[in-house]
């Protein structure tokens, strides 16, 4: 014999957006609708009192589950993919300013490392460019690739590019930095390490980015110091 439920609490839900979002339940990229809603105390199914604002609550289009509007907080996959892609060039450019362009290896490795981060038609010149427009104090990094090379920065330390450059380092590693486990900070400090070392030792300017790259991170000064001195020694 089943009871009957003679009082309850019911919401009525209203959509007031839309958008993409990262589920925590689902793992990946889905469509989302940020939800509003009043509860109102139900008598017998019929609904009667009002008992609140709900939400809002963002309602996964797939899963059905509702979340607070921090989700939102956590970039989507491809969201993601642009912000790492977006640190790994600012974090070259930064040390192509720093140590100077002079040495086909360090420009090679610079290459290298963009282009493996996303930006496969990344050339040699592309980063010269952008480094020639810091020198001259044209404006901030845009990630952008336009035009032929010049030589800006290539046998300049940081003071003509740093400030703007330490500015876009921040900007650019701080917010990815929650989003990546620590084997991922460092990963990204590493790869900044290898291009500054593929010409010798560190200057006194790269070792100056790369503490401020493990700073934006994350990384305690004590790991980016061994971390660094790590990625010296031949394995």
């Amino acid at each position: 014999m089943h009871k009957m439920c003679v009082m309850g609490v019911r919401t009525s839900w209203r959509t007031v957006a839309d958008g993409e979002f990262f589920c925590p339940d689902c793992g990946g990229d889905r469509n989302y609708l940020r939800r509003t809603g009043r509860r109102r105390l139900t008598v017998l199914g019929v609904p009667l009192l009002s008992r609140g604002a709900a939400g809002p609550v963002l309602e996964c289009s797939a899963c059905r589950g509702h979340f607070g509007p921090d989700a939102l907080d956590h970039p989507t996959t491809v969201r993601f993919s642009a912000m790492l892609r977006d640190a790994v060039h600012t974090l070259t450019l930064a040390l192509l300013a720093a140590g100077g362009t002079s040495s086909r290896a360090v420009r090679d490795t610079a290459v290298a490392t963009v282009r493996a981060a996303g930006f496969a038609d990344c050339s040699e010149d592309q980063l010269l460019t952008l480094l020639a427009a810091l020198a001259a104090d044209t404006g901030r990094v845009t990630g952008s690739y336009d035009g032929a090379a010049a030589g800006g920065c290539a046998h300049q330390g940081m003071d003509p590019c740093g400030t703007a450059l330490a500015i876009e380092l921040h900007e650019s590693l701080e917010p990815l930095a929650p989003h990546l486990a620590p084997a991922g900070r460092e990963a990204l400090l590493l790869q900044g390490a290898r291009i500054a070392l593929a010409d010798g030792a560190y200057t006194p300017a790269e070792r100056e980015v790369l503490s401020t790259v493990g700073s934006a991170l994350m990384l305690r000064p004590a790991d980016t110091h061994r971390l660094l001195a790590a990625a010296r020694t031949p394995s």
